[in-house]
């Protein structure tokens, strides 16, 4: 996915009211940024940072600014929790999933129960149609890519919708993007919410699949790239 025009490059002066940021650029101008990412963002949002913003021509945008990347040491992290279903439907489109890569169609936002939606629906002829959810991944903690950075009540609903289309016999899979290439694998924060790991955990006894791929992200562009290893815990 590449951005559609040039990022502008700036420091961070304060993220508030989480979608939030004030963010001076390098021209000198201090500018308000959306920032699309709900979470806590550990680590990633402390005052000074390098962060790379792009701009909106839409007359319709209240704020023409979004927050994209932020600089950690050499590398680039991606902080825009919206993007991850978009480098998902250009991977698979490309084949570049290889647990997925068999399916030939691709549905989006697909009903799935009284009240819910899945990210994706991947249906092939001789093949049990594969539900598919999406979580986005930024926080670090030592070596390890992990996942949630804050209490999920959404995301651990998600895993007990999985876990019912599992049951039924068609195949549920949860894929974690990870937004950072500094990772040398991927595990559940389970000290920030227990109830989200147990979760999980139950789900994958019921046969509900997970995988995690990394990205690869340059100032123009984010494009999900190959696998992380899954740590046991």
């Amino acid at each position: 996915m590449k951005f559609p025009s040039p990022l502008m490059k700036g420091r961070l002066i304060r993220r508030y009211k989480r979608f939030l940021s004030d963010i001076e650029l390098d021209t000198g101008e201090c500018v308000t940024a959306h920032v699309a990412n709900p979470g806590a963002m550990t680590g990633l949002a402390e005052p000074g940072m390098e962060v790379w913003l792009s701009r909106s021509e839409s007359p319709k945008r209240k704020l023409p600014f979004s927050w994209e990347l932020v600089r950690v040491g050499r590398h680039l992290v991606g902080i825009n929790a919206s993007l991850p279903n978009r480098l998902v439907e250009e991977a698979l489109s490309a084949g570049r999933i290889t647990e997925l890569a068999p399916y030939g169609t691709v549905r989006r936002e697909v009903r799935l129960g009284e009240n819910s939606r899945i990210d994706f629906l991947l249906q092939e002829d001789g093949l049990p149609d594969c539900w598919l959810e999406i979580k986005n991944v930024h926080l670090k903690r030592g070596p390890r890519a992990e996942f949630p950075d804050s209490v999920t009540a959404r995301g651990t609903k998600h895993l007990r919708e999985l876990k019912a289309v599992a049951a039924s016999g068609a195949r549920a899979m949860m894929l974690y993007v990870v937004q950072r290439a500094d990772c040398r694998k991927f595990g559940i924060a389970a000290d920030i919410d227990p109830t989200y790991a147990e979760a999980l955990a139950e789900a994958k006894l019921k046969g509900v699949e997970t995988i995690c791929y990394v990205c690869k992200i340059r100032r123009d562009g984010i494009r999900l790239e190959t696998p992380l290893p899954m740590a046991e815990d």
